[in-house]
């Protein structure tokens, strides 16, 4: 069992990550705007990149037989992003992970203006068994440090 306790004002400040992300054309509709279901894929990437800042790679993960499918995904849309935009994703982790991991996100625009908000929920799974399993220990470790 893992007794190590996290402070809870640590978890805000230390565990916050930036990504930047170029739009491209083909991720626009007929508006010339991104079509939402391409914030998806922002959400990995940005996700992604918040574990590799602790030297947790997905792969790795996989290839240890631990799978983090994602549970709920939730936006709100505020403002358009458009081809050749810079986003920047600020990526904070929600609260102690367990069986599952919480993610808040903000994503903005090259002007610094808020354009999109989001929350992800992923469970922990056993890739044999397709069950869920509690956060690996190494992972705490990490987010400890």
């Amino acid at each position: 069992m893992y007794k190590k306790q996290f402070k809870k004002t640590d978890l805000f400040l230390m565990k916050r990550k930036q990504t930047y992300v170029k739009v491209r054309y083909s991720e626009t509709d007929q508006m010339g705007v991104v079509h939402h279901g391409n914030y998806a894929q922002y959400l990995e990437i940005a996700r992604l990149d918040w574990l590799d800042q602790f030297g947790v790679s997905y792969k790795s993960m996989e290839e240890q037989g631990v799978m983090l499918p994602v549970y709920e995904m939730e936006f709100k849309f505020i403002k358009p992003a458009k081809f050749d935009d810079i986003l920047r994703i600020e990526t904070n982790l929600n609260q102690i992970p367990r069986v599952k991991i919480e993610f808040n996100y903000a994503v903005y625009n090259q002007e610094n203006e808020l354009i999109t908000t989001a929350n992800t929920v992923l469970v922990f799974m056993d890739a044999k068994t397709k069950r869920p399993i509690r956060c690996p220990e190494y992972i705490l470790d990490k987010l400890e440090n």
